[in-house]
């Protein structure tokens, strides 16, 4: 025969380890759906990350090589960027614009910068780099096609 205490001790801790049981699956309830915030965080983290440095380099200025040496890439105005980094026909230009005091054709920079201004083919690539200055905001493109500076 079985001793009835033996019996109750028995329950006693099945009653122990089935409470013990119930507090550890809710606590792998709670590590499980913690790990799975985290790894949403993460993807999101990974995302944000990836469009921001894609952001950033579409900002930033980036260098090229033309001509077997480096050169910059006129980047988008803003507070950080320093004209000073550009290369040196760009500078040339901006101040070039800055010192007329009033709107300037294409031919009029090409001049002060001692292009033949008389070869249409000499005159396009300036007119490219003047556009270019215009579209990242240093410069404004007027409807005539003239260019003055932004203040």
């Amino acid at each position: 025969m079985v001793d009835p205490e033996v019996l109750e001790r028995i329950a006693a801790r099945r009653a122990e380890l089935d409470s013990l049981e119930e507090q550890l699956v809710k606590q792998l309830d709670q590590v499980r759906a913690e790990r799975d915030e985290l790894a949403v965080a993460e993807r999101v983290l990974a995302r944000m990350s990836e469009q921001i440095a894609g952001e950033r380099a579409a900002v930033a200025p980036a260098s090229a090589q033309v001509g077997g040496r480096a050169v910059l890439l006129v980047p988008h105005r803003g507070d950080s960027v320093d004209e000073a980094a550009f290369p040196g026909d760009y500078r040339r230009i901006l101040a070039i614009v800055r010192a007329a005091g009033g709107p300037m054709q294409v031919r009029a920079v090409g001049e002060e910068l001692g292009l033949q201004v008389e070869v249409r083919g000499k005159l396009e690539p300036l007119r490219a780099k003047l556009v270019k200055l215009a579209d990242r905001g240093w410069l404004h493109k007027r409807g005539d096609g003239k260019f003055t500076a932004r203040l």
